[in-house]
């Protein structure tokens, strides 16, 4: 059931064509922590124009190899003379995850920090392993997640989304999984591939590709917004004011330099 079809490996990106053609295989594989590059993300955003070429296609799985799903985005992008640029590459990954036309389906180990664990808000379904552990730490480093302010009131609860933007905490699997927000359940004795795959057995396998296209169109309507005009404004706060502001930059390089941040409150 698992055999791929095809696949290909590119900036840290393997891709596999699983049963049938029905179900595609996005994977993460980028030593030490799988840290979402501009590159990265160039190349998530290209396998899934691939993908979405098939008119078959009922689900994307996206995981990540190795121990954590992921650390984040690349915090050296997130300096002065890059910031402007990483986000906007970042926040069309988001849009297109978030709209893409079937579900895409996530499968989390580890840790799944900061732009990782905002990527994984926008799928359309999210299986975690025991071990899994969801935060944004970007207040620790002066600055903010606007993904996460964006729709984590829609995914999470508003009380839940304030917490973990304003402390940088912890939501665990079983936490998320009583919030509604994880699905189900992840097996590490087992691949997490196969898994996957029995999802989408025992979920989509029988459904319409097209009934599929349709209802995620209709179940995403309200998110467009909240990813159009709000994380636009959220985009510009960032860009005008956080990376402009003494604080939003010191926490960066504190934590490039292995030190701790000399605030000024500015």
């Amino acid at each position: 059931m698992s055999v791929g079809l095809t696949e290909r490996a590119a900036n840290g990106v393997r891709t596999a064509w699983l049963a049938e053609g029905r179900v595609f295989d996005l994977c993460l594989d980028e030593p030490k922590g799988n840290v979402l590059s501009t590159e990265m993300m160039t190349a998530i955003r290209a396998a899934l124009h691939e993908a979405e070429k098939r008119t078959d296609l009922h689900m994307v799985l996206l995981r990540a190899a190795g121990n954590h799903f992921s650390f984040g985005a690349s915090v050296e992008e997130h300096r002065r003379d890059q910031a402007a640029a990483m986000l906007a590459s970042f926040h069309q990954l988001i849009r297109e995850v978030a709209t893409f036309p079937v579900p895409v389906v996530a499968l989390v180990q580890g840790r799944c920090l900061g732009g990782a664990f905002e990527l994984v808000l926008a799928c359309h379904e999210v299986l975690a392993s025991d071990n899994a552990v969801f935060a944004c730490p970007e207040i620790k480093l002066g600055v903010f997640p606007p993904v996460l302010a964006a729709i984590g009131p829609t995914r999470l609860g508003a009380a839940w989304t304030e917490r973990l933007l304003l402390t940088g905490g912890d939501l665990s699997a079983a936490q998320a999984q009583a919030l509604g927000w994880v699905g189900g359940a992840l097996s590490l004795e087992e691949p997490l591939v196969e898994q996957g795959l029995a999802w989408h057995q025992a979920h989509l396998a029988g459904l319409s590709a097209q009934a599929l296209r349709q209802g995620v169109k209709a179940s995403r309507r309200g998110m467009r917004t909240q990813l159009g005009e709000v994380l636009d404004d959220l985009e510009t706060q960032y860009v005008r004011e956080v990376v402009e502001s003494h604080d939003g930059n010191e926490g960066i390089e504190a934590f490039i330099a292995r030190r701790k941040p000399r605030w000024t409150d500015a």
